[in-house]
């Protein structure tokens, strides 16, 4: 699983990559992210248009909590399904 506090990602590539979310909220979503300064967006000069993401220095201070709340739901999730 890719991840964009470890790579740039573009947009396409990040709908592809979070299962079940929509191309309307995951817009909304990095819409906030860069509000927040967690992320970064880049429009590249190229055609089409690419857009690139990237987590800030300020949002990669973050890690540590994310890593630990995606950990505790990978075993919730486990659980609940029964695996």
């Amino acid at each position: 699983m890719a991840c964009l506090c470890h790579q740039k990602m573009r947009y396409t590539d990040l709908l592809k990559e979070i299962n079940g979310i929509s191309g309307k909220v995951l817009s909304r979503e990095l819409k906030d992210l860069e509000m927040n300064q967690l992320i970064t967006r880049t429009v590249q000069n190229t055609k089409p248009i690419t857009v690139e993401y990237e987590i800030t220095e300020y949002g990669a201070t973050l890690r540590q909590v994310t890593d630990v709340i995606a950990d505790w739901g990978i075993e919730h999730r486990k659980r609940i399904i029964g695996g």
